[in-house]
């Protein structure tokens, strides 16, 4: 049985995971040393997980947009 096209995710999950696996969370944990290297992978401490935030446009000053306007006259 196939299935239906709109079902399918496009490239994997596109949002951000709030979930990380036990390898992630051992992984972040020995990058914060919060992990020793006996010890067991069960019962680990809370990984904070950051989201992604979408970077704001910078608004142009006086300068770059002077400069900016005669390159981009001169390119017709």
């Amino acid at each position: 049985m196939s299935l239906d096209k709109t079902l399918k995710t496009r490239l994997g999950s596109s949002r951000s995971r709030n979930v990380l696996t036990r390898g992630e969370r051992i992984a972040r944990l020995l990058e914060e040393d919060r992990f020793a290297a006996g010890r067991s992978p069960y019962g680990l401490p809370k990984v904070r997980v950051q989201k992604a935030l979408a970077g704001k446009k910078k608004k142009k000053t006086a300068e770059e947009g002077a400069a900016a306007a005669p390159a981009a006259k001169g390119k017709k």
